[in-house]
């Protein structure tokens, strides 16, 4: 079920090189995260849209992280009202751990999903 009624993809779906935004806390983008996803944690979205605005671009489908997809829905539907095309990923980290996907760290230790 989607109670945020945003467009959303599996892990299984996301393109090879797709944008992906990881809008968890710092604590968990350290622990654990996909290589080449961008950070910025949920609350910080709107302000690096205004301060920094080429980090996202409208012009790219954004696929938005979290642990299991709460977070991550909340802010692609934000960003889908803000004029971005954005995707919910389902599940979010647990499901890209659980599908043995590749992830890494930032403290050098063995990746994980906190």
């Amino acid at each position: 079920m989607n109670p945020f009624n945003v467009p959303t993809v599996s892990v299984d779906q996301l393109p090879e090189n797709a944008l992906i935004l990881d809008v968890r806390e710092p604590y968990e983008w350290e622990a654990g995260h996909i290589a080449g996803a961008r950070h910025v944690p949920m609350n910080s979205v709107p302000a690096t849209i205004v301060h920094e605005p080429g980090a996202l671009s409208p012009d790219t489908r954004i696929h938005v992280i979290c642990a299991m997809g709460g977070r991550s829905a909340q802010v692609a539907v934000w960003l889908n009202r803000n004029g971005y095309e954005a995707v919910n990923v389902d599940g979010g980290m647990h499901a890209w751990e659980g599908a043995g996907r590749p992830m890494v760290s930032e403290s050098g230790q063995q990746p994980t999903v906190v």
